[in-house]
C-alpha cells in the first residue's frame, strides 16, 4: 500500500499492484505532460501534468466502482483502467492530437501491448479486457469513458482548481452516489441536477479555459511547430508517445528558421495576433464552418500571398466544441429508462446554445496585423455578406 497526497482529492491509496502500473517509465512520462498544454501561458497556476489526472481519475473510479458494490477484482480492473486511460497523450496533451492522425485512446491500446504495462497486467486480467474497459465499451467502460465518466470528472475539478477559474467545481458526491450499474452505468433520478451541473461546468470551462482565445493562438503555434518537426523528420509521428513536452521543446530550440522562431516566440510569450473572428451562429452553422478544414492551407496561402509573406505565417484556427454526448446519457425515472434531454429543459437548451462562444479566428504576426485589418477575410472564406 502506497499514499500519494494530491492536491484535489487529498489522500490517495494505492495497491502494491497499482504502484506497479504507476512506477513504469511509460506512466511516470505523464508526469512531464501538462494537462492544458500552453493554457499555461494564460493561467500561471495551470502546470498540472496527466499524471496528477490519471491518479485522480482512479480515486473517482473506485469511489464509484465502491458505491457499485463492485467485487473486488473488478474494482482493480476500474483503477488500472482509469490510470491507463491517457497513457497514450503525446506532448502538451490535446495540443499535439491535433497534428498526428491517431488518436490517443489508439496510442494508448498500442502502448499497452508493446510495453511492460502489458506484461503487468496479464497477471491479472487479459488485454482484451483492459482495452475493452478503456474504450468505453461494456458496462464497466462507462465508468472511464462514458457520458458522466470519472475522466471527466476529475479533469473538470482539477482544471478548476489549477487555473482558478471556478465554473469547474461539481458535485461528484451526487453523482457517485446517484449511479448505478445495470445493463450500463444509469444515472438515478435524483443525480438529474449533479449531471446538469457537470454539463453546464463544460459549457462555460471551454471558452473559459479549453478555447480561451489566448491559449488557441498558444496552441495553434505550437501544433504548425510540431507539424514542422514532424514533416522534417525531427520527431517521429509513430512515437508521439514516447515524448513528453521537454522533448518537443528541445528539439525546437535546437533547429533553425521557422521552427526555432515560433518556440521563440512560445517561451518569451511573443504570441501572433487575433485579426479575425467569425461567430459560428445560426447565420454561419457548424457545418459550413468545419467544411473549411478541408481548404485551410488554401487560404491561408491567398492570404499570405496578399500580404507578401510566406504562408506558415498565417494561421486560420477552426474551434474545437465538445458535441456534449452527456445529453443522451440513461437515466432511471420511475423504473423507466430515458435520456438526460428528455427530463431536463436545461441539458435540451445546451445542445444549441453550446455554440455560442465558437468562433473562427486568423492569426498572424504582429508585423502584419496592421496592413490584415484592411483585408476582407470573408471574401477568402468564401462567405457571403
Amino acid at each position: 500500500m502506497k499514499s500519494i497526497r494530491d492536491s484535489v482529492h487529498g489522500n490517495l491509496q494505492l495497491e502494491e499492484f497499482e504502484v506497479r502500473l504507476t512506477d513504469t517509465p511509460e506512466i511516470q512520462r505523464l508526469r512531464r505532460i501538462k494537462q492544458l498544454g500552453f493554457t499555461y501561458l494564460v493561467y500561471p497556476g495551470a502546470n498540472h501534468s496527466r499524471f496528477e489526472h490519471s491518479i485522480g481519475a482512479m480515486y473517482l473510479a473506485s469511489r464509484l466502482a465502491g458505491n457499485l458494490r463492485l467485487d473486488e477484482h473488478t474494482q482493480t480492473l476500474v483503477r488500472s483502467c482509469a490510470i491507463l486511460h491517457d497513457a497514450g497523450h503525446g506532448p502538451f496533451s490535446h495540443v499535439s492530437e491535433g497534428v498526428i492522425d491517431t488518436s490517443h485512446e489508439k496510442l494508448t491500446y498500442k502502448l499497452i501491448k508493446e510495453s511492460q504495462l502489458g506484461d503487468i497486467l496479464s497477471e491479472k486480467f487479459s488485454i482484451k479486457e483492459i482495452i475493452t474497459v478503456i474504450s468505453g465499451k461494456g458496462p464497466l467502460g462507462q465508468i472511464i469513458s462514458g457520458e458522466l465518466d470519472v475522466d471527466r470528472m476529475d479533469y473538470l475539478l482539477r482544471d478548476s482548481y489549477y487555473t482558478g477559474v471556478a465554473y469547474g467545481v461539481i458535485d461528484v458526491e451526487r453523482l457517485i452516489y446517484n449511479m448505478k450499474l445495470d445493463d450500463g452505468l444509469l444515472l438515478k433520478e435524483k443525480g438529474v441536477q449533479a449531471a446538469e451541473s457537470m454539463l453546464l461546468a463544460r459549457y462555460f470551462m471551454y471558452p473559459s479555459v479549453y478555447q480561451h482565445h489566448t491559449t488557441r493562438i498558444a496552441n495553434s503555434m505550437f501544433r504548425r511547430c510540431l507539424r514542422k518537426l514532424l514533416e522534417n523528420g525531427i520527431i517521429n509521428a509513430n512515437e508521439i508517445y514516447k515524448y513528453d513536452d521537454t522533448d518537443i521543446i528541445s528539439a525546437a530550440r535546437s533547429q533553425t528558421g521557422y521552427i526555432h522562431e515560433i518556440m521563440r516566440r512560445l517561451d518569451t510569450r511573443q504570441l501572433y495576433k487575433r485579426v479575425y473572428s467569425l461567430k459560428i451562429d445560426e447565420t454561419i452553422p457548424p457545418q459550413y464552418i468545419f467544411k473549411l478544414e478541408l481548404k485551410i492551407k488554401k487560404i491561408e496561402e491567398e492570404i499570405a500571398d496578399e500580404l507578401g509573406t510566406h504562408h506558415d505565417c498565417i494561421l486560420l484556427d477552426i474551434p474545437e466544441y465538445p458535441s456534449f454526448h452527456e445529453m443522451s446519457t440513461p437515466v432511471s425515472v420511475n423504473g423507466d429508462t430515458v435520456k438526460l434531454g428528455d427530463v431536463s429543459n436545461l441539458v435540451r437548451a445546451l445542445k444549441d446554445a453550446r455554440f455560442n462562444h465558437a468562433d473562427l479566428c486568423i492569426y498572424l504576426p504582429e508585423d502584419y496585423a496592421k496592413q490584415a485589418l484592411k483585408l476582407n477575410f470573408r471574401e477568402f472564406l468564401d462567405i457571403p455578406d
